[in-house]
């Protein structure tokens, strides 16, 4: 099982659409959990990130390998992220992935992380975000099935 914890939740189509296809498409390999959890906005740092804490932490499983995404985290390839879902797969039953909000990811939480991983050392939105990380589970699926997908 794989569960993606969200702060803040999708707005357009466009970006649901594709959510959607990459749900769709992962249902051939795993379950998928989306759990999008009220984002805090532009209010003070701290306040946003310990509210956004709170209400992480009722969704994030006892027992799960525990990936914070972040830009402080480590870049891997593609091949190295399949990797990655593989072994922890054999060894761990639940993996949940964590998309923090417009201020991160607070440090307790990352403290709490098996695995800290960059997409890149830009920004993305968070919304768009979501997508990205779900081709890429996607793409590890099929990777790791020695499946043919574009490069």
């Amino acid at each position: 099982m794989i569960r993606i914890i969200t702060v803040g939740s999708l707005k357009e189509k466009y970006l649901q659409d594709a959510v959607d296809e990459y749900k769709k498409r992962l249902q051939k390999y795993t379950n998928l959990e989306i759990i999008e959890v009220k984002d805090e906005g532009l209010v003070e740092k701290e306040k946003a990130m310990k509210l956004e804490e709170e209400r992480i932490r009722k969704h994030l499983p006892d027992k799960s390998y525990f990936i914070t995404l972040e830009i402080e985290g480590k870049e891997i390839s593609s091949e190295d992220f399949a990797n990655l879902l593989d072994k922890t797969t054999m060894e761990n039953s639940n993996i949940t992935f964590l998309i923090g909000g417009s201020y991160g990811i607070s440090d307790s939480l990352k403290k709490e992380a098996n695995y800290h991983l960059s997409f890149s050392k830009m920004t993305f939105p968070h919304q768009l975000f979501r997508v990205l990380l779900l081709e890429q589970i996607y793409r590890a699926f099929k990777i790791n099935n020695n499946e043919s997908y574009h490069k």
